[in-house]
């Protein structure tokens, strides 16, 4: 049998929610093209972000291994990449193995991998108001598989945007006017159509393709919508907009969030809408049934849950992304119970596609292809690690967790602090029972249960090979703790 081709489509803090019933938590906004998605293939309801912000959640993704192995720990722009953060150019790639098969690659749109160099300052998008530059060029040999590249670091001009494309140099970028979403829609399809060949023979006669469509929105600046926007969210009041209930309306993350949410929800279904583009053009080409569909992202949105109102939190509304999949005849239809996580990604699409005898041996994350192609075989004991480094400023927190489908842990390190019930050498724990309390209202601090689940983080972190400095504090907790009966 023929390998498969991939359509993989990410886009930029569309949390789950966004796809979840309006019974189960789930947001107020329409999205009839994901949802047919869904129905012709499935959900993974427990897919999360190891790390619930752009870079390392992307970084993550392409090479299968942990922020302290790929080097990218924070964002990348020109501060962190003093630090050191950026993508290593000889980091692992699914990609790579995937172009090394015979596959046509390509990657479109947001890339946000690349540490900038002081000439992006000038080609790229500029320094910003927090006197630093984001935006960046990624040469050719920095590209990790991607033959085709139509592309750009991290720009947030969803009416204005530019990229670079093939072998142009950095200094020859292609300036759009137009919503960025539907401009990568047109260039991806584009993409489908060279892939003909010049003797206009069938489908199963072209080279299998494997394309990355990484949009920008619902990404903030919220007001950045296209022509003909959906306004009609404007007219639901705050409770309708923002029901879950752990957002506190009368709270000033609940206010601003009841104001961004109907421009959020906007961009949201604008995006479903070039989903459903997507899906149309690979139905025309008859491309459908040999084509194996993802749509995710690379974190959710806290939208006033908790009193916030981005990501970067080990919160559900951050760290749970959508994850829609289809494959005819191969995807069983319905919800699927597998918990997958960035980093197993990329070797869980190798092992759909055939290839798991190639994963790289340095990727750390699992092939869950198993349980994707028969959920009873998904493990009732996985989890996902979730990751935290320091915020800028010095002595800062950095945190470290872990979650199941059923229960979340949640340590947290500040050196040189820390002491009484839940804590140890700096660093403080809770826990959360996410079938009891989904919406993580009341944490569990101490106790049997927590001590087992303390346990089960710090051996994930040793597995993992993070050295994490709140790992001694970990064990102290533990052994503090009485054990279950």
């Amino acid at each position: 049998m023929s390998r498969p081709n991939l359509l993989f489509v990410l886009a930029d803090q569309f949390r789950a929610m966004c796809l979840d019933a309006p019974g189960d938590g789930g947001d107020p906004v329409s999205t009839p093209s994901l949802d047919g998605l869904v129905a012709q293939g499935t959900s993974l309801r427990h897919a999360v972000s190891n790390y619930p912000v752009c870079s390392p959640h992307r970084a993550m993704l392409m090479t299968g291994q942990y922020p302290h192995q790929n080097h990218v720990t924070h964002n990348v722009n020109s501060l962190t990449a003093s630090w050191g953060v950026g993508l290593r150019a000889d980091a692992p790639s699914w990609v790579r193995v995937l172009r090394d098969a015979g596959y046509r690659t390509g990657y479109i749109g947001k890339w946000h991998l690349q540490a900038p160099v002081p000439e992006d300052a000038v080609h790229g998008e500029g320094i910003l108001e927090d006197g630093r530059y984001w935006d960046a060029y990624s040469p050719p040999e920095c590209r990790h598989g991607f033959d085709y590249w139509y592309s750009y670091g991290c720009c947030d001009q969803h009416l204005t945007p530019h990229y670079w494309t093939g072998d142009a140099p950095r200094e020859q970028r292609i300036d759009v006017q137009g919503w960025s979403a539907a401009h990568e829609t047109d260039v991806a399809i584009g993409f489908l159509d060279d892939g003909v060949p010049d003797d206009g023979g069938a489908p199963n006669n072209r080279a299998p393709f494997a394309l990355v469509v990484s949009y920008n929105p619902p990404h903030q600046p919220f007001d950045q919508l296209p022509e003909g926007w959906d306004q009609s969210y404007g007219d639901l009041p705050a409770e309708a907009l923002l029901p879950r209930p752990n957002v506190d309306l009368d709270g000033g993350a609940g206010r601003e969030a009841a104001e961004i949410a109907p421009l959020y929800y906007a961009a949201v279904a604008a995006i479903d809408a070039q989903v459903g583009r997507l899906l149309d053009a690979l139905a025309d080409r008859g491309l459908a049934q040999d084509t194996i569909v993802v749509f995710t992202s690379d974190h959710g949105q806290q939208m006033g849950s908790h009193q916030q109102l981005y990501k970067n939190v080990p919160y559900e509304e951050s760290m749970r992304i959508p994850f829609a999949l289809r494959w005819p005849g191969r995807i069983p239809t319905g919800p699927n119970p597998t918990v997958l996580s960035s980093v197993d990604t990329g070797p869980t699409l190798l092992g759909l596609m055939g290839l798991a005898d190639s994963i790289p041996t340095a990727m750390q994350g699992a092939n869950l292809a198993a349980s994707l192609l028969d959920p009873g075989a998904a493990d009732a004991d996985a989890g996902a690690l979730y990751f935290r480094y320091p915020h800028d400023a010095a002595g800062a927190p950095s945190l470290r967790g872990f979650r199941t489908a059923t229960w979340k842990i949640v340590a947290s390190h500040s050196p040189g602090t820390g002491t009484g019930s839940g804590s140890g050498s700096g660093t403080s724990v809770e826990c959360f029972d996410l079938d009891a309390d989904p919406y993580e209202l009341h944490p569990i601090i101490g106790g049997p249960a927590t001590a087992a689940r303390v346990t089960r983080l710090a051996a994930e972190l040793a597995a993992a090979g993070d050295d994490w400095a709140g790992l001694p504090g970990l064990r102290q907790l533990a052994a503090a703790e009485p054990a279950a009966p």
